[in-house]
């Protein structure tokens, strides 16, 4: 194209006078606009390395660090060749008018194959939808002044192309100037999505000081002066004749307007559905003779209602979750006025796609296994409700604090731990869930103020009941601490008492104190050892009585036991007037000790000492068989654990990721189900103590057990994740797998 910036595509004036003076107001218009957007470029550039400093200070780790501050640099030495690859672009867009694309045009999204979906497809896929989401909400935020543009650089190009010429400015071939730019920034994909949302704020958020400047330079020069852009707050009637506005501009009302901060998240759901419908052929058919009357919200709102009377009582009383087919209702409502009326309306294409994302919604919010049945069950019948809430407020699928979105997560929350549905008439918490979907039902009518007032009064329902169920979970926590470490105790105090004496021969007395006295002061040391330590104290209590009541003859163990014996028997007294051993014999218990010990140092002769060895040999021989044996069974056992353990290590590591408070579905034999809290793990039992949602013990699993349980399917850990940010990010993966799979 040569340098008379598009003055081919011109009108053939019949004044040459004028055909200049609009080439000239073009050039003015032209070079007015890439210079504002390049001041915006700028700014944002400016304002890039903030951000990304700001992310390196608040990063996780050192990679993710260096990840930013790389991606900071690459953009600074990216940055000239980007603005001029921009400013370069700009201009020829002007030079070479784009074309508008027609119906057949194949979107970006097209191409990606589900099949063969790489990480690089992936990363060009989340490319595209911020891309589109970029233009989509800038072409709703400035629809009518985008509108004025094109008719009027329509007006002065010549009538065989009016209808193919697009206007320069429009924020798709903005935004595809900039994504063409950065082609060559090497940089990963998430900190490329960054510099997108910056574009997005700082110049298409700002593009409408640019097309009010181009649209009072057109007036100016006197091109469809009196044009006026008709804003309407009810859906405007279109014309089903060919247009210069593309389908997703007049698809966009005053109600979108009041949503700017949850546009951005149903922007991209909507460039996603778009995609899929485009492929599929699914939607309303809107009637084609004649003008097409879309249906005001109030109307829709109405319908919803009527819809939501007409459903009988039986469906919102079953105990099966129900995902309404809202888009089949609504079209027979429709078929019916349109039949009575013999107009021609239609809902528009926003309408239908919030159908379709609440019927999402819900069909996920139904097959989700972490809510309860019963639960699922009251949460299904408020599909229309919630349909009602995102035709007046789209923030819903953006904002977390949304009180619509506030009251569902709560709901399911809640309702995580209720098991038994035969129970459910005599239970608190469903009648409260119960009456708050019922309220629901029947008093909303557009106040969304409803759902804000029952999230407060359920919530303080909620904080009273688990403050009463903490309570009992700590009492259950202590009681059931307290009584595992206890057999713990009791346990390792039997074991070493049965070691230690196995291979010994004490007098009966002497045994007789250890096993029923000394054991309780043991016992008592190992409970109280975290705070006194007294525990190895009195185990080598017991190690140092039994040498002592064995027979010594060389003069060093002779000269030991003079030394140990008086601090031993003092040490011995103390410990058992401590647990309270036999206090009315005490001291006949201390002289029967004192005499076994005697004894014992008195049996010191070489005869005793050579008779005892014979012995010892021949028990030594006796016993070596059995021995051997028991080498070898046990070498068998081990084996049979080691393969065993190989079997179960996967789900012993699931074992120990659960974090107490997590919800535990079991699987019994019977096929029953039930549901329980991970209350304790106690480390030192390996044991893990489930509690029911009053607080109260349900069940109790070593960690062996708990995964030879999961290995067989028995158990399930249940996620309890807010419920609508699980469901929107469901809806959102699988409607990118759609659009791959229909590009196919």
């Amino acid at each position: 194209m040569n340098n008379q910036s598009g003055i081919s595509y011109i009108k053939d004036h019949k004044m040459s006078g004028l055909a200049h003076n609009i080439h000239k107001d073009m050039k003015t218009i032209q070079t007015d606009a890439i210079s504002s957007l390049m001041e915006l470029l700028q700014s944002m550039f400016d304002g890039i390395d903030d951000s990304f400093f700001e992310l390196a200070n608040g990063a996780r780790s050192n990679n993710e660090q260096n990840r930013f501050f790389e991606a900071m640099r690459e953009i600074r030495i990216q940055r000239k060749g980007i603005e001029n690859h921009f400013q370069l672009a700009l201009s020829n867009l002007f030079k070479t008018p784009p074309r508008l694309k027609h119906s057949g045009a194949k979107d970006a999204l097209d191409d990606v194959n589900v099949d063969s979906l790489s990480l690089v497809q992936e990363d060009a896929l989340e490319e595209d939808v911020a891309t589109n989401t970029m233009i989509t909400k800038a072409r709703a935020n400035f629809q009518g002044q985008l509108l004025q543009i094109q008719t009027r650089m329509s007006s002065i190009y010549s009538p065989e192309n009016r209808d193919d010429i697009a206007n320069p400015l429009d924020p798709e071939h903005i935004c595809n100037a900039f994504t063409q730019a950065c082609i060559n920034l090497e940089i990963d994909i998430r900190e490329k999505l960054i510099v997108y949302k910056q574009f997005d704020r700082f110049v298409m958020s700002n593009l409408g000081d640019v097309y009010e400047r181009a649209n009072k330079k057109l007036i100016e020069a006197g091109i469809l002066p009196d044009l006026k852009h008709q804003h309407k707050k009810s859906r405007a009637t279109a014309k089903s004749s060919n247009s210069s506005v593309s389908p997703i501009d007049t698809a966009y009302s005053d109600s979108t307007d009041k949503a700017a901060s949850g546009i951005e998240i149903f922007s991209q759901l909507q460039s996603l559905l778009a995609n899929v419908r485009q492929q599929t052929g699914t939607g309303f058919s809107a009637p084609t003779n004649g003008s097409v009357e879309f249906v005001a919200d109030s109307e829709l709102m109405s319908m919803l209602s009527t819809l939501q009377e007409q459903m009988p009582q039986q469906i919102l009383d079953d105990k099966t979750p129900t995902v309404i087919n809202i888009r089949d209702a609504l079209g027979a409502l429709l078929e019916q006025k349109n039949k009575a009326s013999g107009e021609s309306s239609s809902l528009n294409q926003m309408d239908e796609d919030l159908i379709n994302l609440v019927s999402m919604l819900f069909e996920f919010i139904l097959e989700d296994y972490n809510l309860s049945a019963p639960i699922q069950v009251l949460i299904s019948r408020l599909q229309i409700p919630i349909l009602k809430v995102v035709i007046k407020d789209k923030t819903f699928f953006s904002k977390n604090s949304h009180p619509a979105r506030k009251l569902l997560n709560a709901l399911a929350k809640a309702g995580i731990g209720w098991n038994d549905a035969s129970e459910k008439q005599r239970d608190k918490l469903y009648e409260q869930i119960h009456s708050v979907v019922h309220t629901v039902l029947d008093e909303f009518s557009g106040d969304i103020q409803l759902f804000d007032t029952l999230y407060q009064q359920f919530s303080s329902f909620i904080e009273k009941e688990e403050r009463k169920a903490k309570i009992v979970e700590q009492r259950t926590k202590e009681s059931e601490e307290g009584r595992i470490k206890s057999n713990k105790a009791q346990q390792t105090v039997e074991d070493i008492i049965k070691s230690k004496l196995a291979s010994v021969n004490i007098p009966a007395t002497a045994k007789e104190t250890i096993q029923n006295g000394w054991s309780r002061v043991m016992f008592l040391a190992y409970l109280k050892d975290d705070k006194e330590h007294r525990w190895q104290q009195t185990t080598d209590t017991l190690e140092q009585l039994i040498w002592c009541l064995m027979p010594h003859s060389d003069d060093k163990a002779r000269q030991r036991w003079v030394r140990t014996v008086p601090g031993l028997l003092k040490e011995i007294k103390s410990g058992l007037q401590e647990v309270s051993y036999n206090s009315a014999r005490l001291d006949q218990t201390m002289a029967d000790m004192k005499k076994a010990l005697t004894d014992a140092f008195k049996q010191q002769s070489l005869s005793a000492a050579t008779k005892s060895e014979p012995e010892n040999i021949s028990k030594l021989a006796d016993e070596a068989p059995s021995a051997h044996t028991s080498i070898i069974e046990k070498t068998a056992i081990q084996k049979q654990k080691e393969i065993e353990d190989a079997a179960i290590t996967e789900h012993l590591l699931k074992v120990d990721a659960i974090e107490s408070g997590s919800w535990i579905e079991f699987s019994l034999v019977n096929g029953s189900k039930f549901r329980c809290k991970l209350s304790t793990k106690i480390d030192e039992a390996d044991c893990l103590i489930f509690v029911n949602r009053m607080g109260l013990k349900v069940v109790e699993k070593s960690r062996r057990e708990l995964a030879h349980e999961m290995r067989k399917g028995r158990v399930k850990v249940l996620e309890q994740g807010l419920l609508v940010d699980r469901a929107m990010n469901s809806v959102m993966g699988n409607l990118r797998k759609m659009s791959g799979a229909a590009a196919q």
